[in-house]
């Protein structure tokens, strides 16, 4: 069974918990310090702690995967969750061909385009750069700072799916083109192009805004 607790906040706090009938054994080494590969193991053998750790390590970046694509903090939340709770339902179908990082990524650019209603990203708080810098500027500066962050969010949500995933995965999250590549089922050559486009589109949707 899996259990959730999920808060919708700027930073979230949340956790999931997998609970199972079969209780740890006394012996049962700590997993801590274990290796992506062995908790995947552990939670397979039924080791209930386990896929918490692996929620530990990866939630920052899954979530922070599905801010990029809706721009607000509860449906980023809202989708990190259900990342997650796939996951773990999938876990018996993760091939360990690529890390569990990727594999990850590559469920939560699935969930982020498949929603069944795309919503059109709301303007977000500041992010902690934006607010320092905004304690050295005038207020007519801020505003029109965050007037053109608001645009910019806005127009990669009106990019192509495979344009709008490769752009957050690069810009964003500073991946190499071969995990994206990885990520999206696609060569590093489809990924370069995509993000060749993906960067004409953007500055022409923000030309015409």
């Amino acid at each position: 069974m899996l259990t959730r607790v999920w808060a919708g906040a700027v930073q979230p706090e949340w956790k999931v918990t997998v609970t199972s009938a079969a209780a740890d054994e006394p012996g049962d080494r700590p997993l801590a310090d274990a290796t992506d590969e062995s908790l995947v193991a552990a939670c397979l053998e039924g080791r209930r702690d386990a896929f918490d750790i692996i929620v530990e390590r990866h939630r920052r970046h899954v979530y922070q995967l599905c801010y990029r694509f809706v721009g607000n903090h509860e449906d980023a939340s809202d989708l990190a969750q259900d990342v997650f709770i796939r996951a773990y339902r999938g876990l018996g179908r993760f091939k360990r061909q690529s890390s569990l990082g990727t594999w990850l990524y590559r469920i939560g650019v699935n969930v982020c385009l498949n929603r069944v209603a795309i919503k059109t990203p709301k303007p977000a708080p500041l992010d902690h750069d934006e607010v320092l810098a905004g304690n050295e500027e005038s207020p007519s500066d801020a505003l029109l700072r965050g007037e053109r962050a608001k645009q910019v969010r806005a127009a990669i949500a009106r990019l192509p799916d495979k344009q709008r995933a490769t752009l957050v995965l690069r810009v964003y999250h500073e991946l190499p083109h071969e995990q994206i590549a990885g990520i999206l089922g696609s060569s590093v050559g489809a990924v370069k192009a995509n993000f060749f486009h993906a960067l004409k589109n953007l500055k022409k949707l923000l030309h015409d805004q």
